[in-house]
């Protein structure tokens, strides 16, 4: 072989063993297929996010990225019905000798098809007004024969305080959304944890849209109140919590910011004990996502692990004027710093050193469309 454009791939029996596989030849990815007797090469960079297509899955004809799962005709690049417009690079291929060739002059040039780009995918800057407060309720309960909520309660109280002192304030309540569980692509590899997220991206019916908007673009105090289940945060909670991966996974391979000059606190009630336990947590996660917290960032009630007298524990939370007032000044406190931070606006250079993920700027990682073939 005397083309330098021309690769050997290897010998064709042994190539015949697998119907599809990702190579690298220098930055150049080809996603190698066999199927039906026949060869066929196209780019392994998928157009989404850069996913390794030669790591998917055949689909009939078609590979199966699996990132997210776009698809793209195995011989002749283009997407799938209704989108052959968004195409990769395909490759020509030739046997001699018992071996295969593969032409890295790509025969075909690479589309992205015209995607508009989705609505979280915009600038952070904060609209004009004045100190907005985000309520988020994290207990479950059947709204047609609804149960008093010691957490929601008090998160009401602490709303309505907001909304009396002159400040925009809502409440979104988990259970009223319908949102998937986290479904782990960041498992697959740290791009394939989009922002917005890869659900979001993908699924129209998905609400968590709504806490997203809420979060990145328009609280400026967040509150979130959680009842205590077997010594840990409601199951809602840890839901939301895991699609919240993608906020925190931009920090960390984007060195991006979401959460910018927000201030959390929380609401922590059960019938149960291991409050500390659970303020640890959210305050740890909420702290890598970027937020800040007043002196004192929650507040929490529990009459510990002997006392099964729910009712009385109701009664307990209904009655207390001292629970209420401290929901109050909860807000109170929130309100004070983010005053505090918005009159400063700038963030400070993070350093990264320490962090998680602090040496990725030293592998080269393909983590778009744009960074493939020469």
């Amino acid at each position: 072989m005397t083309d330098a454009n021309w690769h050997d791939l290897g010998p064709i029996e042994s190539l015949r063993t697998r119907e599809l596989q990702q190579i690298e030849i220098g930055r150049t990815r080809v996603a190698l297929s066999y199927s039906d007797g026949r060869f066929a090469a196209i780019s392994g960079v998928c157009n989404h996010a850069g996913g390794p297509l030669g790591d998917g899955a055949l689909d009939g004809e078609y590979v199966r990225c699996p990132w997210h799962h776009y698809k793209f005709h195995r011989v002749t690049g283009e997407g799938e019905p209704g989108y052959e417009d968004d195409r990769v690079p395909r490759y020509d291929l030739k046997e001699e000798g018992g071996r295969l060739y593969v032409n890295l002059t790509a025969a075909s040039s690479r589309h992205k098809g015209k995607h508009d780009k989705h609505p979280l995918d915009r600038s952070l800057d904060r609209d004009p007004g004045g100190i907005r407060v985000l309520g988020i309720s994290t207990t479950m309960m059947d709204d047609k024969f609804p149960r008093y909520s010691t957490s929601e309660a008090l998160l009401d109280t602490a709303i309505a305080h907001a909304r009396s002192q002159g400040m925009d304030a809502r409440t979104i309540r988990l259970r009223d959304l319908s949102f998937r569980h986290c479904e782990g692509y960041y498992s697959k590899a740290a791009h394939a944890c989009t922002w917005p997220c890869s659900i979001t991206q993908m699924d129209p019916s998905d609400q968590l849209d709504r806490v997203y908007e809420a979060l990145v673009f328009w609280a400026d105090v967040i509150i979130v109140a959680m009842p205590i289940r077997w010594g840990v945060a409601s199951s809602l909670y840890f839901k939301m919590a895991e699609r919240l991966n993608c906020v925190q996974n931009q920090i960390t391979i984007r060195n991006r910011i979401m959460l910018r000059n927000k201030v959390a606190s929380f609401i922590i009630t059960g019938g149960q004990d291991n409050v500390q336990a659970v303020a640890g947590q959210a305050l740890q996660f909420f702290s890598e996502l970027g937020c800040q917290f007043p002196q004192f960032p929650y507040i929490a009630h529990s009459r510990g692990w002997s006392a099964e007298d729910m009712e009385n524990n109701v009664r307990y939370v209904q009655n207390s004027p001292e629970l209420h007032e401290a929901a109050r000044e909860l807000v109170a406190r929130g309100f004070e710093l983010a005053k505090r931070l918005l009159a400063t606006q700038e963030l400070a250079e993070m350093v990264r050193a320490g962090r998680k993920a602090a040496g990725l700027h030293v592998v080269k990682l393909v983590s778009n469309a744009d960074d493939h073939e020469r």
